[in-house]
């Protein structure tokens, strides 16, 4: 149990227990599509699925697989085109990113279990919750993108895509990613996760070198011109599975407007926002999440849910 301390910080407190992980033994290579897959499955029981967004890698999740892996099968994965994945043979699409999602289940013999997405990875999830229901016991989405499309339509024609991309992933960050040290110095990491994070420099370094290996991947435009152009919101009502959206109320790339919106559209669904909090709420408030989201997964069916939320805190 995370102590008043823990719960009300911003990062981890103390040494993080993915620090003390033998993540090459837990690592799995999955063929989908005649394209390999970089897979992290660890721990035994009912399966947990992690899916990071745009410019991410299985590594945003460090501080929550550990935390799961005692009592739980977790699984998390390099989007192709991300990470260390190969790129997909057909175009990447939202569709076809919920297909490998479903490729993978099959293959490491995942009948269904809970989904947990960040940003695109909650689009992902989403998508994968509408087309694969038996997949999907559980959803939650994190700053999930999605439904301010008309936003990042005009945004993207106004070159805010080239400048995140270029500026921050495949500069600043590529070179830390050469120079893991770098990311020691606290105005390197605000440079680094300034559009992600509400306070960078309080993140540790280590995990900062981790999070950076997401940048500079060849399915970054891709993946961005599919999160601008597929339409999800009409079809969100088809959510059958108990969702939980959690948000940050600095999120600079996805409006925590959209909390709210999700909420109305998925029936079975609540929301929690975390103040002080920017697009990475499992990062920047790691043992808050995992205890808002072992909380969700504890819960029997059809047990009354607490009324949403906003989360305050000290730190």
């Amino acid at each position: 149990m995370a102590s008043a301390t823990e719960l009300d910080a911003y990062g981890a407190v103390g040494r993080s227990a993915w620090q003390d992980v033998e993540w090459d033994a837990h690592r799995r290579w999955i063929s989908v599509e005649s394209r390999w897959v970089n897979v992290i499955d660890i721990g035994q029981g009912p399966a947990l699925i992690f899916i990071h967004g745009l410019a991410g890698c299985w590594q945003n999740w460090l501080e929550n697989i550990p935390f799961f892996a005692r009592e739980h099968r977790v699984i998390a994965m390099d989007l192709p085109g991300f990470g260390e994945s190969e790129v997909p043979v057909e175009q990447i699409s939202i569709s076809g990113y919920a297909r490998t999602i479903e490729a993978l289940c099959e293959a490491l013999d995942v009948e269904g279990g809970v989904i947990i997405g960040n940003s695109m990875g909650g689009f992902i999830g989403a998508e994968l919750a509408i087309c694969f229901p038996a997949r999907v016991e559980r959803l939650c989405l994190v700053g999930a993108a999605g439904l301010s499309i008309e936003k990042l339509r005009t945004e993207r024609n106004r070159g805010v895509r080239r400048r995140a991309e270029n500026i921050v992933f495949f500069n600043v960050a590529w070179i830390a990613t050469r120079s893991p040290a770098l990311t020691a110095r606290p105005r390197l990491r605000r440079m680094i996760l300034r559009l992600v994070a509400a306070h960078p420099e309080r993140l540790p370094g280590p995990l900062t070198a981790e999070l950076v290996k997401g940048a500079g991947k060849p399915g970054f435009s891709d993946a961005l011109d599919a999160l601008c152009y597929y339409p999800i919101r009409d079809r969100l009502r088809e959510i059958a599975c108990p969702t939980l959206i959690v948000w940050g109320d600095k999120d600079r790339l996805v409006p925590v407007k959209d909390a709210a919106e999700f909420q109305r559209l998925i029936p079975d669904s609540r929301k929690v926002i975390y103040s002080d909090t920017a697009h990475l709420p499992m990062v920047e408030r790691p043992a808050r999440f995992n205890d808002d989201l072992r909380a969700f997964l504890e819960e029997e069916p059809g047990e009354e849910e607490p009324a949403p939320g906003r989360r305050s805190f000290a730190g």
